[in-house]
């Protein structure tokens, strides 16, 4: 993921700390960020409602949290963190909700995959998300920051809180498996 300019991010963080505009800079921020957000939500999600939904959770909890960013991380770093962690608890509350398990989960948002607009099997987008569905959650997770969003080892490392070696290994493992799946569909 190209991370723009740091430096950009450390002056509208210490803009929105110092209260000047602060609507003005979280807007800034957003309009940066909720492109790139909303596409690493809809990868989790599924459908554009749920994402919409998480993307907006997203920013009330980033709004909320901005003041205490210790910018320990990157301001994109912190704020895929977020979008990750609102996309897993979005994922278990439909669990709960529905109370099935995580298998028929995946296997109702494979149907909704199918079900969306221009949806053609044979087009290798949709097979690849449709192989991306088949994956553990967490491999998922990996599979898109890496593949989708050409994020550093390093940087998933902040977001998801895991070792370089653990995240190198899930990706590796969703590779096999995707290409298992293509080959196999």
């Amino acid at each position: 993921m190209p991370e723009g300019h740091p430096n950009d991010d450390i002056e509208l963080v210490s803009l929105f700390k110092s209260n000047q505009d602060r609507e003005k800079v979280f807007t800034l921020i957003v309009k940066k960020y909720q492109e790139k957000l909303y596409w690493q939500i809809r990868r989790i999600v599924i459908t554009h409602e749920d994402a919409d939904d998480v993307l907006q959770n997203v920013f009330i909890k980033a709004w909320n949290a901005l003041q205490n960013f210790r910018e320990d991380a990157r301001l994109y770093t912190w704020l895929y963190r977020i979008a990750v962690n609102e996309s897993l608890s979005h994922l278990e509350q439909q669990k709960r909700k529905s109370s099935i398990s995580f298998d028929l989960v995946s296997e109702s948002m494979e149907n909704k995959l199918i079900a969306e607009k221009g949806f053609d099997e044979q087009k290798a987008m949709w097979k690849l998300q449709l192989a991306i569905q088949q994956l553990p959650e967490k491999q998922r997770i990996v599979f898109n920051l890496r593949y989708f969003e050409a994020m550093t080892y390093e940087d998933m490392s902040q977001v998801l809180e895991t070792s370089v070696g653990a995240l190198k290994a899930s990706y590796h493992h969703a590779v096999k498996k995707i290409e298992e799946f293509i080959i196999n569909r």
